[in-house]
């Protein structure tokens, strides 16, 4: 009797729910209901580019996979851009796999510890307080425009040691830079491509200063960054700072946005957090669970890759959801997904907003840190936030969401 294994079955010939184009027309709220709705039969759904992954244990495994590649170098070949110059820039951190992923970790780590987070705390709330007493007494402000979207730039200048003049540059080339995720990229290449000449200038100027002139910021520690005799080039500190910038300022901002929408849904949590500030490290992980601005991620097969008797052939996409692995009820420990503050993370399941595996956010130090300082003063000096009319949200096809307008009242101070 011959000993024969049965072949794995290729994942394009499986039968799966597929998700059309319709699902980018829902809301978030209902899109996302629709993807946790789905993984109670299905830990696997197939899009139009690939497969969804919606199981959290699924999702964990597949970002810790080192063959599962980042597809952020992807993303302008699949939108259609064929510009070489966007096509051939030199690998970022967010992008490097192997070999050269591990050694641009190693040598950076050190610079974006919790430690050096943890500095840049008493600058956090005193840019917070800015912000709030520019609205304090009228009771009213767009919270997206007026807090949120201004709150990172300061930080992330005072991280890098940028001056103080310079902050609006950062955030529109930020915002602009960003775009090459979105949807709509192929539409705003001159946008893009400006935005990125005028960065890479600044940065490589900032550079050349801090070599002449070393001071207690990020980009004198990346200079200084090294290891057996080895250092980041120029090239790779000017992507390096790039991704400090991008990864750094779209994302507080939008999360920070999504909190404030999850906590005018919940105006018991919000008077709970002004009352007991030292919830606010629960109060961060739980919105991130509830609603992350990063909804979801993208990985590519290196090559074939077999997984739970599945064969991806090589060049197969996926994609883990971020947030229908953020609704599994596991990640609670009583099992239940209502939005709680006080609930303590479940320990080695915790929410995945951050992703997981060599990819994980290298600026979560520092994210964790602004929200932990931003909302417990927001919510005591902005008791009673209540939404004044309708939120305005980013378009479905963008990378980071968050509102775009979040018309709100308080009780004036």
């Amino acid at each position: 009797m011959s000993d024969t294994t049965a072949s794995p079955t290729n994942a394009f010939d499986l039968d799966l729910p597929t998700l059309g184009p319709e699902v980018l027309e829902l809301s978030r709220a209902a899109s996302t209901d629709h993807l946790r709705a789905l993984s109670t039969d299905h830990w696997i759904v197939r899009n139009l580019m690939g497969f969804v992954i919606l199981d959290y244990d699924d999702v964990t495994k597949i970002l810790r996979d080192k063959r599962w590649h980042n597809a952020v170098s992807k993303i302008p070949e699949m939108m259609g851009i064929t510009d070489p110059a966007i096509l051939n820039r030199p690998p970022s951190i967010l992008a490097a796999e192997g070999d050269v992923h591990t050694r641009l970790r190693r040598l950076v780590a050190k610079a974006f510890s919790p430690r050096n987070a943890d500095q840049l705390r008493p600058f956090m709330r005193e840019v917070v307080n800015e912000l709030i007493d520019s609205v304090a007494a009228s009771g009213r402000a767009d919270v997206a425009v007026d807090i949120c979207e201004p709150y990172p730039i300061p930080i992330i200048c005072e991280l890098l040691g940028a001056p103080r003049e310079d902050w609006q540059l950062f955030s529109r080339w930020a915002e602009d830079v960003v775009r090459i995720f979105n949807g709509t990229a192929l539409d705003e290449l001159d946008v893009i491509g400006q935005a990125q000449i005028e960065l890479n200038e600044y940065v490589v100027g900032l550079i050349g200063a801090r070599r002449d002139d070393p001071r207690d910021d990020l980009i004198t520690d990346l200079i200084a960054a090294e290891e057996e005799g080895d250092r980041l080039s120029t090239q790779e500190l000017v992507t390096m700072v790039n991704a400090v910038i991008v990864g750094g300022t779209d994302t507080t901002r939008n999360q920070l946005g999504c909190a404030m929408s999850v906590f005018a849904d919940h105006p018991d949590q919000w008077r709970l957090l002004a009352e007991q500030p030292e919830l606010a490290p629960n109060a961060v992980e739980e919105c991130m669970r509830y609603f992350g601005a990063i909804r979801g991620t993208g990985r590519f097969a290196s090559e074939d890759i077999v997984y739970r008797d599945i064969l991806f052939p090589a060049g197969t996409f996926v994609f883990p959801s971020l947030a229908a692995a953020n609704g599994d009820a596991g990640v609670t420990a009583d099992g239940t997904t209502n939005f709680d503050i006080t609930r303590e993370p479940v320990k080695g399941r915790g929410q995945m907003t951050f992703g997981s595996g060599i990819h994980y956010c290298l600026g979560a130090s520092l994210a964790r840190a602004e929200l932990q300082e931003a909302l417990p003063l927001l919510a005591r000096r902005m008791p009673d936030l209540a939404v004044d009319g309708e939120i305005t949200w980013k378009p479905a096809t963008t990378a980071i969401f968050g509102p775009e307008h979040f018309p709100a009242t308080f009780t004036p101070s």
